[in-house]
């Protein structure tokens, strides 16, 4: 059986591979976007790690997979040219959880911005999402299964399941 590949923070990946797993460990404030078309067979899994890239993050080391805002578009663009149809897309969102509690500070709020910034980028680009586990507190990691588009995702401390 194949390695499953790996997305890092701030990374995608792509494929039509049927023999590919893409994963994303261990998502926690992040959100990993995943983008399915049923029909070209090519699946795409964005890892981002903050809301939106601020004129300081543009930089000569800028990855726009990095931010939600432009990771989205990228893995977008990136389907379509390998291949997807926009209108037959599958999206699903995961992670987004509130990690950074401080005693007598609060939150930094990152996981609730990078879900926020996943919804209002997907709404631009008139694109729904079919199902999002997202929020809370534990930390998951998701698996897309590219030859049958399945996607699973197991909390800290819990099974994995299908969503």
């Amino acid at each position: 059986m194949k390695e499953p590949t790996s997305v890092g923070l701030g990374e995608q990946a792509i494929s039509r591979n049927p023999e590919d797993i893409l994963v994303a460990y261990g998502l926690g404030s992040c959100v990993g976007v995943i983008m399915i078309d049923p029909v070209s067979k090519v699946s795409g899994l964005l890892h981002a790690v903050l809301p939106k890239a601020t004129d300081g993050f543009k930089d000569s080391s800028y990855k726009p997979s990095k931010f939600v805002e432009s990771g989205i578009e990228q893995l977008l663009a990136d389907l379509i040219h390998k291949g997807a149809m926009k209108s037959r897309l599958i999206v699903h969102l995961v992670g987004g959880a509130n990690m950074l509690m401080l005693s007598g500070i609060g939150s930094f709020d990152i996981g609730n911005r990078n879900i926020e910034a996943a919804y209002a980028v997907l709404n631009r680009l008139n694109m729904q999402v079919t199902s999002a586990e997202v929020g809370g507190h534990l930390g998951r990691t998701v698996r897309i299964y590219v030859a049958d588009g399945r996607v699973t995702i197991r909390s800290a401390g819990q099974k994995e399941h299908s969503i």
